[in-house]
């Protein structure tokens, strides 16, 4: 939907069963390309996003009024890039926004190495527009009102996305920067989850365990061992169906400004696999959620996460 200048989608709690019969959404990645770089990728070559979600069903009216759940992508990243985490998170009675965000989607930034001028960015109006959309739902959106509770408000971004979040604590609630640093305190904020991958070549982990030192209690943090920068996303686990990743493909197929992502496209074999990344992510994610903004003892389960997942290089908490 648009909301604003911004293109955004929005994953909600539907009526269950209400998918019968309807096809799951499947996500083109190449819209995030340059326009004249769309068509150099082949339906054929394509790194399909298909996503365990389907389009337009009905919201689940029987349950809610829902917290909600805004995403920041990082840089030359897209709405979709994270799909596994804003899914399960509206999986688990969230309702989830993320944008594509001027001057930092992959759009823009690689339009700007290939003669598009360059889109201005302001992160911090974008997540006001989101904010402001979901405390008065109207065009699109409408379908949301009063069903979303605008006083349980909760904030991810990933990279430059969890910076961007950084001061959003006047009115999230929950922050959880991903390979970013910490945050600052704020009215509203009520918990704080840092996570970060040890191998991360983009981002330094020690950036992560600083952020956690200068962050305002309650907090958490999170560091996985042998991760990459990209852990938190889908990017290194979109393949085509010839096993070449996002990078391979773009290149491949002379799409322009594809030297500009090599530069960020932290992903290795010999990584911690995307699976259990996405599955420790989702984890101490929906803990800190649901202890915060649905009033549950699930913040307990972060007790369990160096057990439960011997890949949890270090866990601390300052409650």
């Amino acid at each position: 939907m648009t909301i604003g200048g911004l293109t955004v989608e929005v994953w909600y709690p539907a009526e269950l069963g209400s998918e019968a019969g309807q096809e799951k959404i499947r996500y083109d990645i190449r819209t995030g390309l340059p326009d004249a770089e769309q068509g150099k990728v082949p339906d054929a070559d394509n790194p399909w996003q298909d996503c365990e979600c389907w389009q337009g069903l009905p919201l689940d009216a029987d349950h809610g009024p829902y917290p909600a759940v805004i995403f920041v992508h990082g840089t030359a990243g897209f709405r979709s890039q994270s799909l596994e985490h804003v899914v399960h998170w509206a999986s688990r009675g969230f309702v989830v926004l993320a944008a594509d965000h001027p001057g930092l989607w992959l759009k823009d930034l690689l339009g700007s190495l290939c003669g598009v001028p360059m889109v201005p960015q302001n992160l911090a109006d974008d997540i006001g527009q989101l904010v402001a959309a979901l405390a008065a739902p109207a065009g699109d959106l409408a379908f949301g009102a009063g069903h979303v509770d605008v006083e349980r408000i909760a904030m991810a971004g990933h990279s430059a996305g969890g910076g961007a979040i950084a001061d959003a604590g006047g009115s999230a609630r929950v922050l959880i920067p991903m390979a970013a640093g910490g945050v600052e305190a704020g009215a509203a904020l009520e918990s704080t989850l840092i996570l970060g991958a040890l191998s991360d070549e983009v981002v330094a982990y020690s950036s992560q365990q600083e952020g956690f030192e200068s962050s305002p209690a309650p907090k958490r943090l999170v560091g996985i061992a042998d991760a990459g920068h990209l852990a938190f996303s889908s990017l290194c686990s979109l393949k085509n169906t010839q096993g070449q990743d996002f990078l391979q493909i773009a290149q491949a197929n002379d799409v322009c400004g594809a030297q500009f992502a090599s530069l960020l496209f932290d992903c290795s074999p010999d990584y911690t696999p995307d699976t259990t990344s996405w599955e420790i992510t989702q984890f101490a994610s929906s803990a800190v959620l649901e202890s915060v903004l649905r009033c549950t003892d699930a913040a307990d389960n972060c007790n369990e996460l160096q057990a439960k997942f011997p890949e949890v290089a270090e866990f601390q908490e300052a409650l």
